[in-house]
């Protein structure tokens, strides 16, 4: 069973439109694998507004644990003020925390003599399996100002590969996080291949720059496909000239097309909304290209 993660480095490229095209070729394209599906932007997750998942399964996940004063048994000595560093307790006739400024250290907790503090888990997000038409979804919601992104994109990415290994499917296509923090690299840990979507823009090169530079350090062998390049051509040739001077294959040229737009209104992967326009051809021929890597087809990933 092969892992690919899809990946940008900045938002707004186009990858999940990508990973929704690839979650249908992968289920009934020319190139079909069963697979299983996860979408690790667990801050913003939105693969599933194109792939109509029915949840099967929801699960909360514990993000983390924040101090919590007992105002009853508070004798308001101010050991617990002052220790803490992140100014999260908050004075008066009995001592409080605002949750949102506690960073979960439980320093206050050791201080206070009249044992008045404790930690409680919080309740960070849920994580869900659902079907698809195109299979199962592993896809999770992070809760506003809650930490541990990364955590939550690791436990997606656990579940997902488990399913898969249990129900013998051949490839885990993973929906990856922008950016280069902790989540893209939770997601990416493991994986056998890396599709970087990339823009022709100069914030777009410069951020996919950024995100072949993560790949390469965590040694994941790394595509990348060029989303809208006709918009500027010469954006486009700057990133097929960088990728040439690194040795990376620039798999796909995927151009301007108005049906991918309409495609995400209806909620559906272009290349089921409308199979034979510009786009959906491109992203054929870039499915059939990571498809053939995957299956072993072009030799070891690894």
């Amino acid at each position: 069973m092969k892992q690919l993660v899809i990946l940008s480095g900045k938002g707004g490229t186009g990858k999940t439109s990508v990973a929704a095209a690839f979650a249908h070729l992968a289920h009934e394209g020319p190139s079909a694998l069963t697979a299983v599906l996860a979408d690790a932007d667990v801050d913003a997750a939105n693969l599933e507004l194109m792939l109509g998942p029915k949840t099967v399964e929801t699960h909360a996940f514990a993000g983390g644990a924040v101090a919590v004063i007992d105002a009853e048994e508070c004798t308001a000595c101010g050991a617990c003020h002052a220790i803490c560093r992140f100014d999260a307790v908050l004075p008066g006739n009995a001592y409080g925390i605002d949750p949102i400024g506690c960073d979960g250290c439980a320093a206050c907790t050791y201080v206070c003599p009249s044992r008045a503090i404790r930690m409680e888990v919080e309740t960070g997000g849920f994580w869900f399996r659902s079907d698809t038409r195109y299979g199962p979804l592993f896809h999770a919601a992070l809760r506003p100002a809650q930490e541990n992104s990364g955590k939550l994109v690791t436990l997606v990415k656990q579940r997902a590969r488990l399913h898969a290994l249990d129900r013998g499917h051949r490839a885990l296509i993973i929906d990856g996080p922008p950016g280069i923090g902790c989540p893209v690299i939770s997601a990416a840990s493991g994986a056998d291949l890396a599709l970087i979507v990339a823009e022709p823009t100069l914030a777009g090169i410069h951020d996919m720059q950024r995100a072949l530079e993560t790949t390469a350090h965590f040694r994941v062998p790394t595509l990348v496909c060029i989303n809208k390049w006709d918009i500027y051509p010469a954006g486009a040739q700057e990133i097929e000239s960088y990728c040439r001077q690194g040795l990376i294959d620039v798999a796909g040229r995927i151009p301007y097309d108005p049906a991918v737009t309409e495609a995400v209104v209806h909620g559906v992967p272009v290349t089921e909304y409308r199979p034979d326009t510009p786009a959906s051809q491109a992203l054929k021929y870039l499915w059939q290209h990571v498809a053939a890597l995957l299956d072993g087809a072009r030799g070891d990933l690894g």
